[in-house]
């Protein structure tokens, strides 16, 4: 087989200049001065205070608190959780309010290993850093409308502490963690122990936050009055759910990426239906739960990458700049490095290979691993990811390097330290390498986390949510490629609630900005909402602050009921264009680097062009034989696989070792 000039590809993974996870460290806490004597109590509310100035932030912040607490485990004193606590804008003591009654909300990210500070900066916190080191308000804050705390957590991750032998070992310890952790933060906050908490996070607090709620339903008198749990882009499937499966829908999102060739979509096509991706979502739900899909691994390919293969997937202990792999060349040239003629040629030739393999075959190459195939094609030769890097967070954002939006030079301040009563035995880290429990490569779970994902009992913990009023709020942003929207719309079908399994009419329903621009769709039923963000990409509320904040006030707060079926209506109407799983993004690109970026957009008539083939595409599907489709279908023509004599011969191997922040 003739490849292709093989390519090291150095690929960022970073979201707005995310930087590389560092070895996870042992710490324990510091003891400041003023701290009270005896366990918890109120009487601790005012050593936790943040009253000293912080470093170069030059405006108000709404009254907070900040420290550490302990998780209560047996044995294991330094294993504390850092927390960052924020009154509501203009209630100041609000936290302190034993007898308020209104709602509070804590925040997780991800990783594993990612901190929380990281939604604080960046996302929907009162304080941001911008590249330049520079803090600035938050306009777009969510403390505007609730009190709002921000922990890194599980322990050792962020501020967070650990001992050299109390990292958790899996998520139900990290639920035990958490759980001791609350019944300590509520005896410092009584008033909390009885608010209405509203539970949120994104990316891997999707496995987080269901292990957590499992772990409060499961406790007899909880610490906290659980009222609604809303996890955003997150992975709450396995890896072949969250990430391979939406690969075409990736493309269908933004055919830019393969530069609007039918050749290339015709191919992907095929490999959705060879690796069983193309499932066929009907509402409701027919057929039983999804069959579970086994990712066809590479047959072909160096023994390096084969080496590589079977340490790196199931190994986090890599650095995120290295999220690619690709066979070292003679050459050693990068995709940027070839001039476009050259490029040109190659990616013509990559199409005359499809021709020379028998039909219906998985690429042995690349097996399963359509996401990896898709964004190693990217940079090779579709601009502008071909002139710089893949944001696989972001899918319109080939900028490289992208701007730096990191608060470690704030959080490491000395005076920063003191002012937030943070650990001196540890810096702050925006992530780390997580070492779940003894280490080897045994797990399932692609980040060393041997527990189960929770697809596994969605539909256990949703009976239990619905029999205690808890309400679920899953939120995706449309041009997140790494945890595409469909992944999380696949596991809502495959979940039962409300004695239905999945929704019973696809989500249809636009939802609006208070400017009257459109956001995105909603769609709302049996206790389970699902919102997609138009324009938004892994960290939501960093790229449609407005939106996000509208969507925390309506559909998390609040009860809009806009998108809800009720009988055989549903609020705010269907939008039948938007029932087909595919969301159009948006034809704007970027390029350059952080300080000369550039934009592109697509031409009219290539847009024009490809809805016409699509539409074609999708009509000599249709005839060409279907599988049934009871009720409503939300893309049957996914179902359905024309023959194609395609083949594909590989340019690089790429390996995902990615950190979910």
């Amino acid at each position: 087989m003739e490849l292709l000039v093989p390519l090291l590809l150095v690929l960022c993974t970073s979201v707005a200049g995310q930087v590389n996870p560092v070895p996870a460290r042992a710490g324990f806490p510091h003891e400041y001065p003023g701290i009270p004597n005896g366990s918890f109590s109120p009487a601790w509310q005012s050593y936790y205070e943040v009253t000293d100035s912080l470093p170069n932030v030059t405006f108000s912040l709404p009254h907070s608190y900040a420290g550490s607490i302990p998780v209560n485990r047996p044995g294991h004193p330094n294993d504390t959780l850092f927390f960052w606590g924020f009154d509501r804008q203009g209630a100041n003591g609000s936290l302190a309010n034993a007898s308020s009654t209104d709602p509070w909300l804590l925040w997780l990210n991800g990783g594993p290993g990612s901190s929380s500070m990281i939604g604080l900066f960046t996302e929907h916190g009162p304080i941001h850093v911008l590249a330049n080191n520079t803090l600035v308000p938050n306009g777009f804050s969510w403390t505007n409308l609730v009190d709002a705390i921000y922990v890194d957590q599980p322990v050792g991750t962020g501020f967070s502490t650990a001992d050299a032998t109390g990292f958790i070992a899996d998520e139900d310890q990290m639920a035990d963690d958490f759980l001791g952790f609350l019944s300590n933060l509520v005896k410092i906050f009584p008033g909390l122990s009885t608010r209405p908490l509203y539970l949120t996070g994104e990316s891997y607090a999707g496995t987080y936050i269901p292990y957590i709620t499992k772990g409060i339903f499961s406790t007899p008198n909880p610490p906290v009055n659980l009222r609604k749990i809303a996890i955003g882009d997150g992975a709450i499937g396995s890896l072949s759910v969250f990430e391979e499966l939406p690969a075409l829908n990736v493309i269908e999102t933004y055919p830019q990426i393969i530069n609007y060739d039918p050749d290339v979509f015709n191919y992907f096509k095929e490999q959705e239906h060879l690796c069983g991706f193309d499932l066929n979502l009907t509402y409701p739900q027919q057929g039983g739960n999804f069959p579970t899909l086994n990712i066809v691994e590479p047959s072909e390919g160096s023994a390096s990458f084969v080496q590589l293969f079977a340490t790196g997937r199931k190994s986090w202990l890599q650095t995120i700049a290295n999220k690619y792999y690709a066979q070292s060349s003679a050459s050693g040239l990068e995709s940027r490095d070839l001039t476009p003629e050259v490029r040109l040629e190659k990616r013509e030739q990559w199409k005359r290979d499809l021709t020379g393999r028998a039909n219906g075959t998985i690429d042995p190459f690349y097996g399963c691993f359509l996401f990896d195939e898709i964004t190693d094609y990217a940079v090779n030769f579709s601009f502008p990811w071909n002139q710089g890097e893949f944001d696989v967070y972001d899918i319109p954002d080939g900028t490289g390097p992208e701007p730096n939006l990191d608060p470690f030079v704030f959080l490491n301040d000395n005076q920063t330290r003191a002012a937030l009563h943070a650990p001196t035995s540890v810096d702050w880290e925006y992530s780390v390498n997580y070492p779940f429990g003894p280490a080897d490569n045994s797990s399932p779970n692609e980040f060393g986390d041997p527990s189960v994902e929770p697809m596994a009992f969605l539909t256990e913990l949703a009976s239990n949510a619905s029999a205690r009023n808890v309400s679920m709020v899953f939120y995706s942003g449309n041009d997140d490629s790494l945890v595409n929207h469909r992944g999380t719309e696949v596991v809502i079908q495959n979940m039962t609630f409300g004695g239905i399994q999945g929704f019973t009419r696809p989500p249809s329903t636009p939802w609006f900005n208070d400017d009257g621009s459109f956001a995105g769709i909603v769609h709302q039923e049996r206790n389970v909402t699902y919102v997609l963000f138009q324009g938004a990409g892994h960290l939501v509320a960093q790229w449609q602050p407005a939106a996000a904040l509208t969507f925390l006030r309506d559909f998390v707060l609040g009860s809009n009921e806009t998108g809800l079926v009720t009988g055989s209506t549903v609020v705010g109407g269907e939008n039948a264009t938007f029932a087909n799983d595919v969301l159009p993004g948006g034809n704007e690109f970027f390029f350059g680097s952080s300080s000369t970026a550039g934009t592109t957009t697509v031409p009219l008539a290539t847009q024009q062009s490809w809805a016409s083939f699509l539409a074609t595409a999708i009509a000599t599907s249709s005839q060409s034989g279907s599988a049934s489709t009871p009720s409503q279908s939300g893309n049957s023509a996914r179902s359905i696989v024309a023959n194609m004599p395609i083949t594909l011969v590989a340019m690089s191997v790429a390996v995902l070792i990615v950190s979910l922040l």
